[in-house]
């Protein structure tokens, strides 16, 4: 699903989370300060989001898949900005 599609997908069904909502390069990224209770994290799960443990955020790839997971920060190569802006 592309970058639009899944920020269009959570305006309509989940405003709090589009208001979170970072896009990293052509990702969107979800963070939380704090753990989300699972019926959240399940509602990420079946929009397509997985959990990068590493980051710490959940992620979106919007179509792009990647073989390994990058040795550098993809917020300091693409930069991000919220997906509400």
């Amino acid at each position: 699903m592309p970058t639009t599609e899944v920020l269009n997908l959570l305006e309509r069904e989940a405003p709090l989370l589009f208001r979170l909502a970072q896009i990293v390069g052509n990702w969107v990224w979800i963070q939380f300060p704090e753990k989300q209770p699972r019926e959240i994290t399940s509602m990420l799960a079946q929009i397509g989001f997985h959990w990068n443990k590493n980051r710490q955020v959940w992620q979106h790839p919007c179509g792009v898949f990647c073989d390994q997971a990058a040795d550098y920060d993809p917020r300091k190569r693409y930069g991000s900005h919220a997906a509400a802006a």
